[in-house]
Parts: structure tokens; C-alpha cells; sequence
């Protein structure tokens, strides 16, 4: 792990997303975070010793969601699907499936695995995944303002975790789309799903993937 200093900082923004805004100063004690997000290697240790069963493996019980279609009682997760076509971006279902067979162990649906994947972040946890990782691991998740701190890398108000320059002299700074989304990924930073948890250049902090990498 690596120690983040305390300070004040802008955290959010009024030029993006509205759920970002207003922007506004925030401060936070020093805290301790992980050099990059967990990684599909680690996670299995976290089941092989506890016998974690994740919230994408257990099929949803009908009594929880009343009037649920029975054929969507399946254990499985929300997929990225890329269309073949450009489509409106208002509409998320356009792209996002709930998939069955879906989870940790199978990123893509039931015929996937990670066998290949060792270093890359582990995918499909829900927030009790999550907390239930850290608590095993000693740890704890940070808080919104404590995540925005680290990415931010001590650049404050930067427009990106490395500055203001998407691209700085044409060299990529992390696994995003490239090209029309959600049809078209060119891939030119070399990656069309998720990439190793240290592919491209760490922040200010030391720390990895705090932007781009898994949505």
C-alpha cells in the first residue's frame, strides 16, 4: 500500500456529469491506499480461504423483487455488449445486458474464464464483494472523497489524474475507448477489454488504473 498525504482539495466538477456538481473544497485526514485495484489473482486467494460466493453467482430470490419476469430469475451480471451499429447515448440498455453466467470467474458469460488474467482487476463485485475483500485483507474501502483525492495524484483541479493533456506527446496515460462509442473501439492503446493492473504509467501518488481500466 502507499501512504496518501491529507489535504484540501476541488473535488468534483462542473463540466461533466451532473451528479459531479458543484464542484467544492474537501478535506480529508492521511489514509493508506493499494498500489492498484485488486486483481482477479488476489481475489481468488480472498475465496480459496474463505469461500466467498459473490453477489453475481447467487440467483436473486423472486420474494426480494415483486412481480420479477421468471425467466430473468438467473444468477448473472450487467455486461458490456457493444452494438454493431452507432445508437442514441441516452439509452444504456443499448450497450449494458444482464447476462447469465456472468461473474468473476467467467468476465464475458459462462464460456469465458481469467485463466490468462491473473493481473487483471477483478470484475463483476458488488459493493458486499467488495467490503468483504477488504475486511479479510485487513483493510477497509476508501471513502468517495478519499478516492478522488488519490486519483487526483496531489494535481489539484487538473482536468486528468496526469494534468490537463488527454495525450501528453501522444502516449496513452490509460485503458480508455478509443473511437465512436459504443460501436467502434479502435484499440490503439492496445487493450479492448481490461488491461494489467500496471500497463500504463502510474500517478502522482504511485498508484495505478485510478482512471480508465474497469467502468
Amino acid at each position: 500500500m502507499i501512504y496518501i498525504p491529507g489535504g484540501t482539495f476541488r473535488m468534483g466538477s462542473d463540466k461533466h456529469y451532473p451528479e459531479e456538481a458543484p464542484a467544492h473544497r474537501v478535506s480529508v485526514d492521511g489514509f493508506w491506499m493499494d498500489r492498484h485495484p485488486v486483481t482477479n489473482k488476489q481475489f481468488r486467494k480472498f475465496v480459496k480461504a474463505t469461500g466467498h460466493v459473490t453477489v453475481a453467482e447467487i440467483a436473486p430470490d423472486p420474494r426480494d423483487y415483486p412481480g420479477i419476469l421468471p425467466h430473468m430469475v438467473f444468477a448473472g451480471s450487467l455486461m458490456f455488449l457493444p452494438p454493431g451499429h452507432p445508437v442514441g447515448l441516452r439509452d444504456f440498455s443499448q450497450w449494458w445486458t444482464f447476462a447469465r453466467g456472468a461473474d468473476w470467474r467467467h468476465p464475458y458469460g459462462p464460456n469465458s474464464n481469467i485463466h490468462a488474467l491473473d493481473h487483471h482487476p477483478v470484475v463483476h463485485v458488488a459493493f458486499n464483494d467488495a467490503l468483504a475483500y477488504a475486511q479479510w485483507a485487513g483493510k477497509e474501502l476508501p471513502t468517495e472523497a478519499e478516492w478522488e483525492f488519490a486519483a487526483r495524484g496531489g494535481l489539484d483541479d487538473a482536468e486528468y489524474a496526469w494534468g490537463d493533456e488527454f495525450m501528453p506527446r501522444g502516449h496513452h496515460m490509460a485503458n480508455t475507448w478509443q473511437g465512436d462509442f459504443p460501436h467502434q473501439n479502435t484499440n490503439a492503446d492496445g487493450f479492448e477489454r481490461t488491461s494489467p493492473v500496471t500497463a500504463f504509467p502510474p500517478n502522482g501518488y504511485g498508484l495505478y488504473d485510478m482512471i480508465g481500466n474497469v467502468w
